[in-house]
Formats: structure tokens, sequence, C-alpha cells
């Protein structure tokens, strides 16, 4: 499930698995669908 946060000032859209943060709902939605809930291998 991804969950809306607000930060900054600006809406940003969080990956209930890993943490990682979006700025388009359906961007997180997607990145959901496929992760495996590790840590990323990329910075976040």
């Amino acid at each position: 499930m991804v969950v809306q946060t607000e930060r900054d000032d600006a809406t940003w859209y969080e990956c209930e698995n890993c943490g990682l943060l979006f700025d388009e709902q359906s961007d997180a939605s997607e990145h959901e669908r496929h992760c495996d809930d590790t840590d990323p291998s990329y910075i976040q």
C-alpha cells in the first residue's frame, strides 16, 4: 500500500515495503507492485 505524506511543503508517496519516496502516486504504485521488501540497490 502506498502512503501519502507531506514533507517540505510537497506531497510524496511512500512505498510501505522499503520506504522509497515518489512524487507521483502512479510511480509509487508501480514500484510497490515489484518491490521485494529489501533495501533498494540505489541510494534513496
